[in-house]
């Protein structure tokens, strides 16, 4: 059963499976967790890419060459906007990719996103011509304003990254996804196929991994998994789920029970 195809700055996307490329154990294991994930979207540290020959990067140049990705460079290491804008400039001079994820954290034990200075960086980079999916925090006011100062996707985390926490806040996912007007693609804090779930049945659009699959016991199989779960989460979403009821309701349409 196919899905819509999802659509961010105008690029069409045959998955909703947004992959990280950190952390595998060898690059054998990273091209077939790419392979089972069917992922068309890539993304990856640019401070750990070597934008002088980027197609010659440790972590690039392992990729199979007959296909085709976009590549989503984010910001990971910078603190603030002026920080951000600069790594996504030498990013785009490279030839590397204008579609950029803005990642500013302030506290390094937390790696919660700074609202303020993601804001200013997405309203910056916007102006520049770049497509831009800012990573933040599950607040609904802030993803709004991120919409509106034009970012193509907001990236809002279920919990602090590589957590495995999950959602812990599905009221407001909920609320973030039916006031959004562009994709909404949780980013941050999975580490199960219940958590994919559950983010796609609350209406994401999509959903970015990297730790969960790559740390895992078996990174290819745990890859199927992901996929299979934003798979079965999408369609239940779109089924539309029966409503919560706080008492029971017999499946074979008696009303009441009857005493013989």
């Amino acid at each position: 059963m196919k899905h819509k195809n999802l659509t961010i700055g105008g690029r069409e996307l045959r998955s909703r499976f947004f992959l990280g490329t950190g952390r595998y154990p060898n690059p054998y294991i990273q091209n077939e967790v790419i392979r089972v994930s069917e992922a068309d979207v890539l993304t990856f540290a640019i401070r750990r890419v070597n934008l002088e020959a980027p197609g010659e990067d440790a972590i690039l140049q392992h990729l199979e060459e007959d296909r085709k990705f976009t590549y989503l460079p984010n910001t990971s290491g910078a603190s603030n906007a002026d920080e951000a804008v600069r790594i996504a400039r030498l990013a785009k001079a490279s030839g590397l990719s204008d579609w950029i994820k803005v990642e500013i954290s302030a506290n390094e034990k937390t790696l919660l996103p700074d609202p303020l200075e993601t804001l200013k960086a997405t309203e910056t980079l916007v102006k520049e011509g770049f497509t831009v999916l800012p990573y933040t925090s599950d607040d609904p006011v802030l993803c709004k304003r991120l919409e509106e100062a034009g970012a193509a996707a907001v990236m809002p985390g279920g919990s602090p990254i590589g957590t495995g926490l999950g959602i812990l806040n599905p009221y407001n996912l909920g609320l973030i996804v039916e006031d959004a007007e562009v994709p909404i693609i949780v980013d941050a804090g999975l580490g199960s196929a219940m958590d994919v779930t559950q983010a796609m049945e609350l209406g994401a659009d999509g959903v970015l991994m990297n730790t969960p699959v790559a740390k895992a016991k078996d990174p290819v199989k745990m890859a199927g998994a992901m996929k299979m779960a934003i798979d079965a989460g999408r369609l239940s979403y779109e089924a539309g789920r029966i409503p919560k009821k706080k008492y029971a309701t017999a499946s074979s349409g008696l009303p009441s029970f009857v005493s013989y």
